[in-house]
């Protein structure tokens, strides 16, 4: 993929799309939008990404529209205004249902359709400098097109004041609204991101591609009937689906769960740990060893009782032993004893 604007790199499954504009801020035009557009719909039809972050070169993450397009949009025709906001509202749109989860790593500065891009993305990381914006009403403008993604993101409470006000806020402002995940010095901005990259990439492309949508199509629906009988067929669905079954099939054969074809073009399957920290392998094993031969119910009583009674005889072993019972609930609401997922 050739572009003018961006550069896209892809290794370990995640695809990095770098707005290329430091001298504009990363402002975007026509070509801007028409690569972004392109970028993303070309990455979400491989197989090979399983993960994208948004990124900017240099100091700001993305100052929203460059004024010499705006300057140009000035003296389109009404229906020449259309066509170009609707391209801008087609491209937020690509990266909100691309169906590959994209983490925007916010560097610095966000500003009026930048804060667009970031709340476009399914996760957001910002470095404890950036600050964000929504200028457009000081400009006699509406943040419209990039409106339903950050009333998603922001809330609708906080993106009344911030639509209006047009004031500057912080990070933290913004971890507090949820319109990002995560604040981290500057420094540790690049860790972070690939430690929820590589979180994205250990799981299932089906689970997380199904989960995306999950969360798009049930969020603020009402809860009636139709909505439980869709919420059933989507589990009922990915449980009969392949990756379900090995990864089911395969949390009981070793305590470990195998996404199935993760690694296409290889007999070797991804593994992921699915034991929770302090836990064993072995100590798993036994547990469903016991599993075998008992009522799973049974089991569980049992050894949380015994639990309880060493936390009354031995005190000093207490936080070992809570932090074993939390193991044994963990494992109660890993999976429904009989092989298929609770939920």
């Amino acid at each position: 993929m050739d572009f003018t604007t961006l550069t896209v790199n892809i290794a370990n499954h995640v695809a990095t799309v770098t707005l290329n504009r430091p001298d504009v801020r990363n402002a975007f035009n026509e070509t801007v939008i028409a690569e972004l557009t392109g970028a993303f719909r070309a990455l979400g039809d491989m197989d090979e990404v399983r993960a994208i972050v948004l990124a900017g070169n240099g100091p700001a993450f993305c100052a929203g529209a460059d004024l010499n397009w705006m300057k140009k949009m000035a003296g389109y025709s009404d229906d020449e205004n259309r066509a170009d906001a609707l391209t801008l509202a087609q491209m937020l749109h690509t990266i909100w249902s691309c169906p590959r989860p994209v983490i925007a790593r916010i560097q610095g500065d966000t500003y009026a359709g930048g804060v667009g891009l970031a709340a476009a993305c399914d996760i957001a990381v910002a470095a404890e400098h950036a600050h964000f914006c929504l200028s457009e009403a000081r400009l006699g403008l509406l943040p419209a097109t990039i409106s339903p993604y950050v009333i998603r993101a922001m809330g609708e409470q906080a993106s009344r004041r911030y639509f209006m006000t047009a004031e500057r806020f912080d990070a933290a402002e913004a971890l507090r609204l949820g319109f990002v995940h995560a604040v981290v010095p500057a420094d540790a901005l690049d860790a972070k991101v690939a430690e929820i990259a590589a979180a994205l990439v250990a799981n299932s492309p089906n689970a997380v591609r199904a989960s995306k949508r999950l969360v798009q199509e049930v969020a603020g629906r009402v809860i009636d009937n139709d909505l439980l009988a869709d919420t059933a067929d989507r589990i009922a669905g990915i449980r009969s689906s392949a990756e379900g079954k090995e990864g089911v099939r395969s949390f009981w054969r070793s305590g470990r769960v195998v996404a199935a074809g993760l690694r296409r073009g290889t007999s070797q399957p991804l593994v992921c740990s699915a034991l929770p920290p302090g836990g064993s392998a072995e100590s798993w094993r036994s547990m469903r060893n016991r599993v075998a031969a008992k009522k799973p119910s049974k089991v569980l009583r049992e050894d949380r009782s015994t639990l309880a009674t060493r936390i009354a005889v031995h005190p000093s072993n207490a936080a070992q032993v809570r932090l074993t019972l939390r193991q044994i609930d963990k494992f109660s609401r890993v999976a429904k004893f009989g092989g298929t997922f609770l939920t």
